[in-house]
C-alpha cells in the first residue's frame, strides 16, 4: 500500500500542497512547527477515523495570519496503491457538509461513497506520533483507540460499528438524562430499540478486539530485534464474558445489564458495562511488566513493536503491508534500535513516513529514502547523501 501523489488545499498551515512520491521510504526533516506532522495527518484521513490528531473536523481548515480560519473547508486528494490496485481518493469538508453537519465527505475514483469503511477496504495506515508515548500512563480511551486503529487494518466495517454504538448510547443517555432534568418518562420502546442496537453492535467490538488479539500476541510475542516482545489482553466486564461463553448468552447478559442499570446510568450520563469500559493490558514479556510500569524508553519500544508485529501480520493475512506514519520516531532511539528500525521497516516492503528535526538521523537512508525539507509550510524535494557517513 502506498501513496504516490498527495495534494492538500486549505489543510493545516498548506494553502496548497502536491508532492509526487517515487520512493518506499519518505523521510520528512525541519524545525518544530514547520508543518512535518500536517503531512502525516492528511494521510491519516484516507483510512477511516478521526485522522492522527483526532482532531474535530472543524478545526483542521488552513487559518490566516490572524489566526482565523476564513472558512472551515478543506481537502486531501491522492492516488493510492491499495489492495484492490491504483485508485484516486478525496476527502475533506465542503461548504455544503457545513452547512448541514460537520462531516467528512468520501469520494473514490470521483464517485462519492457513503461512510468510511470504504477507504478501510482499499488502504490500511498505522502510526505513532510523541503523544502516544503516554499511551500506558494516562486514561484507557486512548489505548482502546489505538486497539480499534490495530483492528481497522483487518475489520475495516469496525469504523461503522463503533460509529453506530457511540450513537445509540449517546442517544440513550440522553434520553434517560432528560428524566432528570426535564421529568420526561423514556419510551420504553425507543430504549428497547436503543439498548439492541448497543447489544448488537457493543457484542460485535468486543468481538472483533478478542479476535485480533488472538491472532496477534503470536507475532507481538516474537519482538523485532532489540524491540521487546510484547503481550495483549483486554481487561473489561463484556469482554470475560463473551471470552467465556457462547456469543448469544453474552448478548443475553449484556442486555440484561442494561435494563438493570438504566437508574444507574440516568445519574451517570453513561453505561457502566460495554466495550467502552474496556481497557487495553500490555506486558513486557522478557521483564513480565505492565506496560505501565516500564521506562519510557521501553514504553516506545513496547509500541514500535507492537505496530511492527501488526503491519507483519497484515501483510501476512491481507496480502498487503500498511502505510506507515512515523512522527519524529528516530529522536529518542538509540543508533542499535533506530538501525533495527530501518531494516525491519524495509524488510517489510512498507512504505513509511519519518519525520524528525535532525536529517543526519535518517543518514543511513540514503539511497533509499526520497527526501524533503520542511519549513514554514514549504516543502522541498533534496538528498541525504550530504549526511551520510
Amino acid at each position: 500500500m502506498a501513496v504516490q501523489r498527495l495534494v492538500l488545499t486549505d489543510f493545516r498551515c498548506y494553502a496548497s500542497l502536491r508532492l509526487k512520491i517515487n520512493a518506499p521510504l519518505i523521510t520528512l526533516t525541519g524545525a518544530n512547527g514547520a508543518g512535518k506532522t500536517n503531512l502525516l495527518e492528511a494521510i491519516s484521513f484516507l483510512v477511516p477515523g478521526r485522522g492522527l490528531r483526532a482532531a474535530r473536523l472543524t478545526d483542521i481548515a488552513r487559518r490566516d495570519a490572524d489566526k482565523n480560519a476564513p472558512d472551515q473547508r478543506w481537502g486531501v486528494a491522492a492516488t493510492v496503491e491499495g489492495l484492490d490496485g491504483v485508485y484516486e481518493v478525496g476527502t475533506g469538508v465542503t461548504e455544503e457538509i457545513i452547512v448541514e453537519n460537520p462531516r467528512r465527505a468520501v469520494r473514490i475514483n470521483g464517485a462519492p461513497v457513503r461512510g468510511q469503511s470504504a477507504l478501510g477496504e482499499r488502504l490500511s495506515a498505522l502510526w505513532l506520533t510523541p503523544d502516544m508515548q503516554r499511551l500506558f500512563t494516562e486514561g484507557a480511551s486512548g489505548r482502546r483507540r489505538f486497539l480499534d486503529r490495530l483492528v481497522f487494518g483487518f475489520d475495516p466495517a469496525h469504523a461503522g460499528r463503533l460509529k453506530a454504538f457511540e450513537r445509540a448510547l449517546r442517544e440513550r443517555s440522553n434520553l434517560l438524562h432528560r428524566e432528570v432534568t426535564q421529568g420526561a418518562t423514556p419510551d420504553p420502546a425507543w430504549l428497547d430499540v436503543l439498548e439492541e442496537t448497543i447489544v448488537e453492535k457493543g457484542v460485535a467490538i468486543a468481538a472483533a478486539r478478542l479476535a485480533l488479539i488472538d491472532r496477534l500476541n503470536p507475532a507481538c510475542a516474537m519482538g523485532v530485534g532489540p524491540f521487546p516482545s510484547a503481550h495483549l489482553a483486554l481487561d473489561g466486564v463484556l469482554d470475560s464474558w463473551i471470552s467465556s461463553m457462547p456469543a448469544v448468552e453474552a448478548e443475553d447478559k449484556y442486555r440484561a445489564a442494561l435494563v438493570e442499570s438504566r437508574r444507574v446510568d440516568r445519574a451517570g450520563r453513561g453505561a457502566t458495562i460495554g466495550p467502552q469500559r474496556s481497557d487495553l493490558a500490555v506486558t513486557h514479556i522478557l521483564k513480565k511488566t505492565p506496560a505501565g510500569q516500564c521506562s519510557t524508553g521501553e514504553q516506545k519500544a513496547l509500541l514500535i513493536s507492537i505496530v511492527l508485529a501488526n503491519a507483519r501480520l497484515q501483510s501476512l493475512e491481507r496480502g498487503a503491508v500498511p502505510i506507515l506514519l512515523l512522527d519524529e520516531i528516530a529522536a529518542h532511539l538509540d543508533e542499535d534500535r533506530r538501525a533495527a528500525l530501518f531494516a525491519e521497516i524495509q524488510a517489510l516492503g512498507a512504505q513509511a513516513w519519518m519525520t524528525g528535526t535532525d536529517p543526519s538521523l535518517f543518514a543511513p537512508l540514503s539511497g533509499a529514502a526520497q527526501h524533503f525539507t520542511v519549513a514554514n509550510a514549504e516543502v522541498t524535494e533534496c538528498s541525504l547523501d550530504a549526511y551520510a557517513a
